[in-house]
């Protein structure tokens, strides 16, 4: 293996190139100054990857049954399960589902075996849950799935618009791109779509806080505010569109007036006003929506709704101006073009019979899928219902991450075959598993990675795989193999793949089709090893272009784009009676997906620890819920508990809830239990930012934490969150069956040897204890009523960099405060460099800091990524407040 590389970030759809380089103390990472998509900038979790890469937690062997067999045995096992399926029960019984932490080669393979030679189109993928309304919207409006802009738009732009996306904790890097680009050129204006104020809204000129699912009203009164100034192109949309008069109409007949838009949206008219204002008069603007809009049972119409003022507006193909939908994982553009999704072909081609045709002809497949298979939802409902009865998971979590996801495990748990290629051993997905197969982590494989711009990246080890893990095209490519078709997955490496791929990209492609590789076909293995990013399309000549449709010419068969006529729908679920509230679903500035990467590091989990509810302070008050305290969701589909975190920026009558606990991580904190399984009806994308839940208090009777330097198991409690620390483990734990002796409970749960220290206050309901170890801390626990204050976690924390524990630290532990000289810098909030709460609170007050920039400059804090700036800010303006 190489001590250094050049690869490509596994995290979210920005792409950001990174330098790995080995040193004494182990892998260090930083941003690759050279790569277009962040040119040298990382966000917190790129920053920390080298401290993710310890192979604990890894699923290291083949297994059957929980029991470790050699790779033959288990390929021939997982070919023999499908092949019985298939030949009873025919090829619509059986199902792989996918993931956009795949590399573009992996997904190729398994959709050429599932739809080419398998002959089933149910091969679905992970990102349908985050990006498929806006493939559907992209393909109605240009006949093609294409972004027609890149990341330069966003800073030559006069007009940013978020849209339903908090670019700034989601897309680190691409925001402070933005951030940056705003600084230089100060005309620049910032528009943030949202019901919550979120981190983005730092450096918006305007929030618009519209009510939750009302987005479609909104964007269909621009529409009709453009049309009455006279900011139309009419000379664009009688040249190169098709359906405006109807899109107009049901514009109006939506949002006839901008007062008639604020009173649908609860928005002041003087804002609303003001932001249509701005969108009016500037040329250059670019929208940007994620899930916020996506993630909706009328997402696709929501996406069209954007794109409709970009054709109606004529601010598409040119610098500074485009619709712009932003993936979510590394590589669901990738996924996008080999046809990782159901209801796709490789190559951008799709189910037409000519389509059908080409790609059987390119793949010489016997059996091709003639007809769209299931997506991810209805998928694992047909398993549920036995319909699919062998299933392929890759690299994803389903019965985490779907809707009803209690309702996915248990079909899951009935299913004939399931099997699971993955990289972690334990998952709430693996433990339904008959077959484990060990798959390459990031570090350990190669391939290829396309971004939110179309820009395709490399990803090169330099690692060795951890145990036997394999690559996942391998995988396909044997099983393959064994079902009978040898030639057709005869691929040596990773390489081979492509080429193929590039080539399927032109074969029969006389610019009827936008994905164009063909002169990467004929790489060889060398020059594949030092590919550099390059965006699609590639003209013959091997020249690419940033923009698409300047020239007005779409993929629709007479070259014109589509105009579609919104009608705006509500959300699928209402949320009715006193105690009701939306929630809305999202992710965490420093963590991704399930943890099972982030979660490695301390870094990583110290700025949001525990599963929370963010609730606003009005809500609270209403509905008896403390800052701190706990609380239970209700959803129609499932419950949860989690901590409360009050946030006058969360809408009145609306929460908050991550999406990154599972049971690895928490118990009883999976927040998609509580969502039902309403989707799109177009791309089957489903509604997880719109849901009623009923939120209450939760008052346990009991409530502990523990630290220990050995990770534990079978912990007590109705609630219980492992947090990794610097050095040790912590755990929050709650419960209502109260033990008979708190000591005997902390010496069976905190086992182990070594010196007591023991406090004990029944009558008010305390109780605390240390082990000790040779003079070092080694495990501690305290314990209170369930309406009692549980003393501050990092200073406790600390003790475990300590080599030997003093008299005076002895009896801090025991009282439960910091002694003198102890300091307690309060919770993360600068993930890069460590910098807590206190600290930062501190140095305001000392030396009157009145901005982020001073703050860095003091303590660092917000100098690397950026990211907490926005937080930075608000505590300034709190502290100043509180004097």
């Amino acid at each position: 293996m190489p001590e250094a590389a050049f690869t490509t970030c596994p995290y979210c759809g920005v792409g950001c190139g990174v330098e790995v380089t080995r040193e004494a103390d182990g892998w260090k990472v930083r941003g690759d100054d050279a790569h277009p998509a962040n040119l040298g900038r990382l966000c917190s979790k790129g920053a920390a990857l080298g401290e993710t890469l310890s192979p604990d937690g890894r699923l290291l062997y083949p297994e059957i049954g929980g029991q470790r067999v050699n790779w033959d045995t288990a390929l021939d096992a997982v070919a023999d399960g499908f092949r019985q399926v298939i030949e009873k029960h025919g090829p619509q019984a059986v199902a792989f589902y996918v993931s956009g932490q795949l590399l573009t080669e992996d997904y190729y393979v398994a959709n050429k075996l599932m739809k080419g030679f398998i002959g089933s189109a149910n091969i679905d993928t992970n990102s349908r849950l985050c990006m498929s309304s806006a493939v559907a919207a992209y393909k109605r409006a240009f006949g093609t799935d294409t972004v027609p802009v890149c990341y330069e738009d966003l800073e030559q732009a006069d007009l940013v618009v978020f849209a339903g996306s908090n670019a700034a904790w989601a897309h680190p890097v691409l925001y402070q791109r933005v951030a940056a680009a705003k600084r230089k050129r100060p005309h620049m204006k910032i528009a943030v779509i949202d019901p919550r104020r979120t981190a983005t809204s730092d450096i918006a000129d305007w929030h618009v806080a519209l009510k939750p699912g009302s987005d479609a009203v909104l964007l269909d009164g621009l529409l009709v505010h453009l049309a009455d100034a006279g900011k139309l192109d009419e000379t664009f949309i009688a040249a190169h569109t098709e359906g405006f008069d109807a899109a107009l109409d049901a514009a109006r007949a939506a949002a006839p007036t901008l007062d008639a838009v604020a009173a649908a949206c609860e928005l002041d008219p003087h804002l609303l006003a003001g932001f249509y204002a701005a969108f009016t008069d500037t040329e250059k603007v670019v929208t940007l929506w994620s899930q916020g809009l996506n993630q909706s049972s009328s997402g696709v119409d929501k996406g069209n709704a954007v794109i409709n003022l970009h054709l109606a507006t004529g601010r598409i193909g040119r610098p500074g101006m485009g619709p712009f939908s932003i993936t979510g994982q590394p590589n669901a553009m990738g996924g996008r073009e080999v046809g990782g999704l159901a209801n796709q072909l490789a190559a951008h081609m799709d189910f037409a019979p000519a389509d059908v045709d080409r790609v059987r002809r390119f793949w010489n497949a016997p059996r091709i899928a003639a007809a769209p298979g299931l997506k991810a939802v209805d998928l694992f409902q047909a398993v549920t219902s036995g319909a699919v009865k062998a299933v392929w998971i890759v690299a994803t979590n389903p019965a985490f991450s779907l809707p009803e996801a209690d309702a996915v495990r248990a079909g899951l748990a009935g299913c004939e075959l399931v099997v699971v290629s993955d990289c972690v051993r334990d998952t709430d997905t693996v433990r339904e598993a008959h077959i484990w197969l060990p798959a390459l982590g990031w570090g350990e494989k190669g391939g290829t990675v396309t971004n939110s711009e179309r820009c395709i990246s490399r990803v090169r080890p330099f690692l060795d795989p951890a145990g036997e893990a394999r690559p996942d095209w391998w995988m396909f490519a044997e099983v393959g193999r064994r079902l009978g078709y040898a030639d057709a997955f005869d691929f040596a490496d990773e390489a081979a793949v492509f080429r193929e791929y590039a080539d399927m990209t032109n074969f029969e492609n006389d610019d009827t089709r936008d994905l164009r590789l063909g002169p990467l076909a004929t790489l060889d293995t060398a020059a594949y090893a030092d590919l550099q990013p390059v965006q699609w399309p590639l003209a013959d000549d091997g020249t690419s272009r940033a923009r698409l449709f300047a020239d007005g010419r779409f993929y629709h068969p007479d070259r014109r784009a589509r105009f579609v006529a919104v009608t705006p729908r509500p959300p699928a679920r209402a949320a009715n009676g006193a105690d009701t509230l939306v929630l809305n679903t999202g992710r965490l500035r420093d963590q991704w997906h399930s943890m099972s990467r982030t979660a490695k590091t301390a870094r990583l989990t110290a700025h949001r620890p525990e599963p929370f509810v963010e609730v606003h302070p009005d809500d609270a008050r209403r509905l008896h819920l403390a800052d701190g305290g706990l609380a239970h969701l209700l959803g129609a589909d499932g419950e949860m508990l989690a901590r409360v975190r009050l946030d006058d920026g969360q809408r009145p009558g609306s929460v908050f809830v991550p999406m990154h606990w599972s049971d690895a991580h928490a118990r009883r904190a999976r927040v998609n239990a509580l969502l039902g399984t309403i989707t799109d009806p177009i791309s089957g994308q489903p509604e997880f930012k719109h849901a009623p839940v009923v939120v209450a208090p939760w008052r346990p009777h009991w409530q502990a934490f523990l630290l220990s330097r050995q990770r534990l198991a079978d912990l007590p409690g109705e609630y219980a969150c492992e947090v990794r620390a610097k050095g040790h483990w912590r755990y929050e734990l709650a419960g209502d069956g109260k033990p008979a002796d708190w000591g005997v409970w902390v010496h069976d749960t905190l086992r182990g040897s070594g010196e007591w220290l023991e406090y004990a206050d029944p009558t008010g309901g305390r109780f605390r204890a240390a082990r000790l170890r040779d003079g070092r801390l080694e495990a501690a626990a305290f314990v209170a009523r369930g309406d009692s204050t549980l003393p501050e976690r990092d200073w406790l924390g600390r003790m475990y960099a300590e080599d030997h524990i003093d008299d005076a630290a002895r009896m801090s532990l025991l009282v439960g405060r910091p002694g003198k000289g102890m300091v307690d810098a309060g919770q993360s909030v600068c993930s890069c460099f460590s910098v807590g709460l206190n600290t930062i609170i501190e140095a305001i007050r000392e030396h009157d800091l009145q901005t982020p920039e001073a703050i860095g400059a003091l303590l660092q804090a917000g100098t690397n990524c950026g990211s907490c700036v926005p937080e930075l800010r608000r505590i300034i303006a709190e502290t100043r407040v509180a004097g």
